[in-house]
């Protein structure tokens, strides 16, 4: 959960904030079959500026629903809290998508209901993005991302995670992202290795570390989170990092020397979930069905770069804005989703992956 509250306090301007309750409601079109409230978690800021924007506005017009934004950052122990007390003070969370199916597999979760969804719409949308219990409506990747200066056009560079390793032939600092959370450069070490894209999952641990271990006396820095990131790049602490192409594009927005390869990219994403027991699900399920519509997802597209995860939203995005954007058709071919169904599944000693990863980074990053 760490990785979603610092990917959105990034995104957060700190000046601005949504003060909770002061928004107004549409009044007069309010539709029978929605009536009363809807409280939604969002953080405050840019991201949460153009939530309000793009799904909020538009959701308060053709409901006359109003909206209550909880400004937090939930964690799966509290949402499972509110459930178990019936409790429950969001009607929508945003949640970081490795969180999902474990909340889902305990039932804490509201089933999302598709079926009053436009065909042309979940025809569109990546299969992804339709999980049983959450919905994605928008996505952003972890790429490679080059100082220019090192790596300066019409000369050699790392295309690849096979060449990111590959310190001789591409010499240059790296950084990498650390698996401390369960979640880390898992993928990536197997691409180095030679795993074919659409073959990594499951993953193979054993030759994850393997893999690792060639590279680990080469990488300067692991971090933990985005804010990281920019002081690596701004300091020029490594020439070749790992990072989310949000923080890269922040940075090439500002003019520094920083080119983003989308090769191999590995497409995340958050989900929009109903705690079970929602006071509000009928609107909120509603709530959910605007957030996947295209032309929500191409405001919001426009509004901060956060990638659509229904591919007609395309149709409307100027075209300098939709090549800064992960889910761009032809960055498709070489990309990858993460599975986070793997993440949540248990492993040989019964626990989940994700934690079986974190042990075993736990005691890798100290030999």
């Amino acid at each position: 959960m760490s990785f979603l509250i610092d990917r959105r306090r990034f995104m957060q301007a700190t000046s601005s904030a949504i003060a909770v309750g002061t928004l107004s409601s549409a009044t007069g079109r309010a539709r029978a079959a929605y009536t009363g409230e809807l409280t939604v978690n969002m953080s405050g800021g840019n991201w949460g500026d153009a939530v309000m924007k793009a799904y909020v506005k538009p959701f308060e017009e053709e409901t006359g629903v109003k909206v209550t934004p909880v400004l937090a950052d939930f964690t799966s122990t509290q949402i499972a809290m509110m459930v178990d007390t019936k409790n429950v003070s969001a009607d929508i969370v945003n949640l970081g998508q490795t969180h999902v199916h474990p909340l889902s597999a305990k039932g804490y979760l509201e089933p999302v209901d598709y079926s009053g969804w436009k065909k042309d719409d979940l025809d569109a949308i990546a299969d992804y993005a339709k999980q049983p219990n959450g919905f994605a409506s928008y996505v952003y990747s972890y790429n490679m991302v080059w100082n220019i200066k090192k790596f300066p056009a019409g000369k050699p560079r790392p295309t690849s995670w096979a060449e990111f390793w590959d310190v001789e032939k591409f010499p240059g600092v790296r950084s990498l992202f650390s698996g401390e959370y369960g979640t880390g450069p898992w993928e990536e070490a197997l691409l180095a290795d030679g795993v074919p894209m659409d073959k990594l999952y499951p993953l193979d641990i054993d030759r994850v570390f393997a893999s690792l271990d060639k590279i680990k006396p080469h990488i300067r820095k692991w971090w933990t989170g985005g804010s990281e990131i920019l002081q690596i790049m701004r300091d020029n602490v490594a020439d070749v990092v790992q990072s989310y192409d949000g923080r890269a594009l922040s940075l090439i927005n500002e003019g520094s020397p920083i080119e983003i390869n989308r090769n191999q990219a590995k497409l995340t994403t958050d989900y929009w979930v109903i705690p079970k027991g929602s006071p509000n699900a009928q609107n909120a399920q509603k709530f959910l069905e605007i957030t996947g519509r295209a032309d929500r997802q191409a405001a919001f597209a426009e509004l901060i770069a956060q990638a659509p995860t229904n591919k007609n939203a395309f149709k409307a995005i100027p075209d300098n804005v939709a090549r800064k954007l992960a889910s761009h058709p032809d960055y498709a071919a070489s990309s990858f989703a993460l599975d986070a169904k793997w993440y949540a599944e248990a492993g040989p000693d019964g626990k989940p992956n994700k934690d079986g990863l974190v042990e075993r980074w736990n005691e890798w990053i100290l030999q």
